[in-house]
């Protein structure tokens, strides 16, 4: 079956959800799909995207307020006639993106990355639009579910990672130069943006009580983020700023990543986790709260350890546990690696994809 597809990507970087429709637009190079890509101007994936996607279209996108959008999306439908727009993101593509989908008579298609739940009020008059709703993750499934979204109109297609990409051997000298660490430290690792539901506070407060009996482990926070100042602050606060490296934002994970111990993950709201399934790739045991889509990445006991959110008690004792048990931390982060392989590799989401575009279309 010959497809037209339309897809809208509001992010300007490539990673997050932005990295996953790159990942869909290869894996639908090789099915006689033809794809359209809609971004912002002068964004990642725009440049990454040319001569991926069939056409790609850069136009201005300023977010929710910018109903400008509208007429801009409306103008590429009429033109092109997809059968599917597939909305891929927030920031206004999904609510300027549904109203000009159905204003040019399109079927529509939203994929929904976060579990944080919205008013009523917003579930009514937003879902209403979407034939279907695509969420990367069981967690999100149920909080739809919960919020009155009908069951049939949901469909669970996991993020991917690029298991290829994430199969490198850590370069110890070049690690431990690039973040001035001496031979006999372990690092553990947070990748995450700096934002309140990320828990970064609660690894801080975790850290005294590892430090106590493993002095020379330190952590390396990636990421940024309207919060960065903040948390520097409160490692100040808590007497750990020695221990703790802020590394930015970094485009090598997939070189840094197999040189970490363990990933720990401690967020109170969480989709899915890409930085779980990277760090799991690389065979990195992984610490993760029980929350949204993270207990569908970590297996408790086999690939690492799950805790409860806003307990820095329990990162503590479950990062403990694995410095003192070398053998075990190895044998979790083999079954983290094998899990990925399984069940979030590229190929399984975008033919999850795939066969939802099929579905939709044959739809009466």
């Amino acid at each position: 079956m010959t497809l037209k597809i339309v897809h809208v990507e509001a992010g300007n970087n490539l990673y997050g959800g932005a990295l996953q429709v790159f990942y869909l637009l290869q894996g639908l190079q090789q099915t006689d799909c033809t794809n359209i890509l809609v971004c912002p101007r002068e964004s990642e994936i725009e440049r990454k995207a040319r001569g991926i996607a069939d056409r790609v279209y850069a136009i201005p996108m300023r977010g929710d307020h910018d109903i400008f959008m509208l007429w801009r999306l409306y103008r590429i439908l009429r033109k092109e006639k997809p059968d599917i727009v597939h909305l891929h993101s927030r920031r206004g593509a999904d609510i300027w993106g549904a109203l000009a989908g159905r204003f040019a008579g399109r079927r529509i298609i939203l994929t929904r990355r976060v579990d944080n739940p919205e008013s009523s009020f917003a579930v009514r008059c937003k879902y209403k639009f979407y034939d279907v709703i695509v969420t990367i993750s069981n967690g999100i499934r149920d909080v739809l579910i919960k919020e009155g979204v009908p069951g049939d109109k949901l469909v669970c297609v996991p993020s991917a990672v690029d298991v290829r990409n994430y199969a490198h051997v850590c370069n110890i000298p070049w690690f431990r130069n690039e973040f001035k660490l001496s031979p006999e430290t372990k690092v553990i690792g947070m990748v995450a943006q700096f934002i309140e539901r990320k828990g970064h506070r609660y690894l801080l407060q975790a850290i005294p009580d590892v430090i106590r009996g493993h002095p020379d482990v330190r952590f390396i926070l990636f990421g940024k983020g309207p919060l960065q100042t903040h948390v520097k602050s409160l490692a100040r606060e808590y007497n750990v700023a020695t221990k703790v490296i802020f590394a930015g934002f970094r485009n090598d994970l997939e070189r840094i990543l197999p040189c970490l111990y363990i990933l720990v993950h401690p967020a109170e709201m969480e989709g899915l986790g890409v930085s779980l399934l990277q760090a799991a790739a690389c065979r990195v045991p992984l610490i993760g709260t029980r929350v949204g889509g993270i207990p569908e990445i970590i297996s408790d006991g086999v690939s690492g350890y799950l805790i409860s959110p806003q307990s820095p008690r329990e990162i503590s004792e479950a990062i403990i546990r694995l410095l003192q048990a070398p053998e075990k931390a190895k044998t979790m982060g083999d079954a983290a690696r094998k899990i990925i392989e399984d069940r979030f590799s590229i190929d399984a989401m975008v033919q999850g994809n795939l066969n939802t575009y099929r579905q939709l279309a044959t739809r009466q």
